[in-house]
């Protein structure tokens, strides 16, 4: 497992505490509040001496009086002191949480695809949640219990000092026989902790993937299967929540056996003071409630490093995000491209993503507003070249020029703005038809979004719906069928109307009657647009101007759909191999 550097840990540690300073206004008046508490705690022992000297045994009427007044007037003290202090560290918590949990879904939006092929969504949904929820009760519960702890253990210490220096010696020597047991079990929780957090993202994981996937499972009747690996999940996760309970649980039992331990002492020698004449009743009493109270807060203290702990395992875990370079690096000084019709060069191209080379010398030049189709055997490299240009990946070797400006001299925002893309698997949010045609688009008007509806062969199925374009879809769509989800996710592209276009074999999952209505609302897409089109279905290429045909990351031929079927290479095998044509039917379409 990676083991974390010591200023690494520092660094981290440092962040979160500047994170807090940011609220400096109501962290002071938090202290303030908690020094109050403080006082009040330590105010409470400190009147059990008049108490039994005067009250009890002196007998002091006027005493009697004054004391209980005091006593209530400290208890309403403390209540505002206590909420105040509650609710603004509180705020500060929940504030801080609410900024990591926005940095982590802000660093992730920036990684670029390679992380997320990487990473489960699970996984990630687990760190933005679970992981920060974790260290939310580490900033809200442990941090300001702590902080109030040490202000009553300063407070309580003062008045055992105050009553008896050398029985406060006695007190307090116990104290660090307990510090190494503590510092251990806190170093064991942490590591468990760790372990525990990484359980329950592959367990986050395993349930978006099964429940998104629960169709799969039942047509396949593994219920039973995914039932007894959800089974070993939760063993494994249930471990490591006995080892942290384990942990937890020992924490106290050593508090309060050193409590013990220290009460002994304050009692036998405090007794003995008291029955040879060195002190009174009332001094002893007060020293020993103080005492008491004095090992509350070192208890709470001790629970609170185990909670600390947890918490800064799962800032580990944010922090690795947070921290993590983009592979999509921005240029210093960005170009900008022009407006209109662009050309798309691929100069000796290489790419990989991890050993194996995907893409080997690609050299291509696409005219401005040419229809290019990509054909080939899957694996063959037609997706990873076209993911080259918006940077959803970079070259490994070579570059990719738009209108002769290497796209790596383009801001990113400025690049992708050039780009549509329909993909095989309609990408849909659990909104309305509206917004999510005008997603990408936010400000279009009423207008452009039907315009871009009826140019996409969307319109009448629309108002079909009861609440037309305000209608919500589901998730992922669910609403619509296979050929109304492409129909939206094309008139979203035809809304952005990007100089730009990638179609991923936008027309390959779907039926021969949606498949025909699709293929008019993309010729309508594809108008005076640069467009590269990755056909599963030879029949779709017949509209491209240029067909090239990639086999093993290479360009193996590239024409016409005549001019490939004339020459009998590789694409007049696959045109035979996906139609069962024999040499002498190849002129003819298929019916």
């Amino acid at each position: 497992m990676f083991k974390m550097k010591r200023p690494i840990l520092r660094e981290r540690y440092h962040r979160l505490l500047l994170m807090v300073k940011d609220r400096w206004g109501r962290l002071l008046i938090a202290v303030l509040c908690m020094l109050v508490m403080a006082g009040t705690e330590a105010g409470i022992p400190f009147l059990m001496k008049p108490v039994i000297d005067d009250i009890f045994i002196k007998q002091d009427l006027d005493m009697l009086k004054l004391i209980p007044l005091v006593v209530v007037l400290l208890y309403v003290v403390k209540g505002f002191a206590m909420y105040g202090q509650e609710y603004l560290m509180n705020y500060v918590g929940e504030d801080i949480i609410r900024r990591l949990r926005n940095q982590l879904y802000a660093r992730i939006q920036d990684l670029s695809l390679a992380f997320f092929h990487r990473e489960k969504t699970g996984t990630l949904m687990s760190r933005i949640t679970n992981d920060v929820h974790i260290i939310k009760t580490m900033v809200s519960t442990s941090v300001t219990g702590s902080v109030r702890d040490v202000f009553s253990i300063i407070g309580l210490t003062g008045v055992i000092f105050y009553r008896d220096w050398k029985l406060a010696l006695l007190a307090m020597v116990v104290l660090p026989i307990a510090f190494y047991p503590v510092v251990e079990f806190g170093r064991r929780i942490r590591k468990v902790s760790t372990g525990r957090q990484e359980a329950m993202a592959e367990m986050n994981s395993f349930l978006h993937e099964t429940l998104s996937g629960n169709k799969i499972v039942k047509a396949f009747g593994m219920e039973a299967y995914e039932k007894e690996r959800l089974n070993h999940k939760s063993r494994r996760l249930f471990k490591f929540e006995m080892k942290s309970v384990k942990y937890r649980s020992l924490t106290t039992p050593v508090m309060e056996f050193v409590g013990g331990l220290g009460g002994a002492g304050v009692i036998w020698y405090g007794g003995y003071k008291v029955i040879t004449g060195a002190s009174t009743p009332g001094t002893f009493f007060s020293f020993l409630a103080a005492v008491i109270l004095l090992y509350g807060p070192a208890k709470k203290l001790a629970k609170l490093n185990t909670r600390v702990q947890e918490g800064m395992a799962a800032a580990d875990r944010v922090f690795d995000i947070i921290e993590m370079e983009p592979d999509i690096v921005e240029p210093d000084v960005p170009r900008e491209l022009k407006a209109g019709n662009h050309s798309v060069n691929f100069k000796d191209v290489h790419f990989k993503y991890e050993e194996d080379m995907v893409l080997k010398g690609i050299n291509l030049n696409v005219a401005a507003g040419e229809i290019l189709a990509l054909v080939g055997m899957s694996g063959g490299g037609k997706t990873s070249l076209v993911n080259l240009i918006p940077r959803f990946y970079d070259v490994t070797r070579g570059a990719v020029h738009i209108d002769g400006i290497d796209i790596r001299d383009v801001a990113v925002s400025d690049l992708r703005k050039q780009v549509a893309i329909v993909t095989q698997e309609p990408i849909l949010f659990n909104d309305t038809v509206r917004n999510n045609i005008s997603y990408g688009s936010p400000d279009a008007s009423k207008a452009a979004v039907e315009k871009a509806a009826k140019a996409a062969y969307a319109f009448d199925f629309i108002q079909r719906f009861t609440e037309g374009f305000e209608t919500v879809i589901g998730e992922l769509g669910s609403r619509l069928s296979g050929g109304e989800k492409q129909r939206i996710c094309i008139a979203r592209a035809l809304l952005k109307d990007a100089p730009i276009l990638i179609l991923d074999e936008a027309t390959s999952a779907l039926d021969a009657e949606s498949e025909k209505l699709v293929q008019k609302a993309l010729e309508n897409l594809m108008k005076g647009r640069t467009t590269f089109v990755i056909a599963h279905r030879l029949s779709t290429v017949g509209i491209a101007h240029r067909i090239i045909v990639l086999k093993g990351g290479e360009i193996v031929e590239q024409g016409s759909r005549d001019e490939l079927l004339a020459r009998r290479g590789t694409f007049f095998k696959l045109y035979q191999m996906q139609f069962s044509l024999d040499t002498a039917d190849v002129d003819h379409e298929p019916q």
